[in-house]
């Protein structure tokens, strides 16, 4: 296989933008950037997100058992290179973003026009990412989302001419 073709093929994938976050019961936050997430079962309500093997936030999520994702919207390019670095939360702020704790104790950020929290339901272990499924166990929309939901999200695209992922 040529190893250009297969990354123009598969960077042809479009991407949403989320930050996914997570705590465990000594407080622990964890937060990253992801854009391998797609819904996977109506009933019950289950998310896929693939998350980096070695990260903090894996390891969160394995202790907590449950997970956030936030779902970022136009204009939120900031918000999406905020959380390509390690979190640091302090003073109710991820990486200078104000949080809340959700229903399930998860971060949820204030800035998001859309997040779900969700419970683990498996961890598949595979390559530099692992598969985590999550049911989602809340759901929150501060504010009315206009338009198409599908066309409210912040997508990879949108981060400039010399941002991928994937191939």
């Amino acid at each position: 296989m040529d190893p250009d073709t297969k990354k123009s093929v598969l960077r042809m994938i479009p991407y949403g933008i989320y930050v996914l976050t997570a705590k465990n019961a000594s407080g622990d936050v964890a937060a990253a950037t992801v854009n391998w997430v797609t819904q996977s079962s109506f009933d019950p309500p289950l998310v896929i997100v693939a998350v980096k093997a070695d990260s903090g936030a894996l390891q969160l999520i394995g202790e907590s058992g449950h997970f956030a994702l936030n779902f970022l919207g136009k204009g939120q390019q900031g918000q999406a290179f905020a959380f390509f670095k390690p979190a640091n939360a302090e003073a109710g702020t991820i990486n200078g973003e104000a949080y809340h704790d959700g229903t399930t104790g998860m971060p949820i950020l204030d800035a998001a026009p859309a997040s779900v929290e969700c419970k683990l339901a498996e961890i598949v272990a595979r390559g530099d990412h692992h598969i985590v499924i999550g049911e989602v166990v809340d759901a929150h929309v501060p504010t009315a989302i206009e338009g198409r939901p599908d066309e409210a999200g912040l997508h990879m695209n949108e981060l400039g001419d010399n941002v991928f992922y994937g191939g």
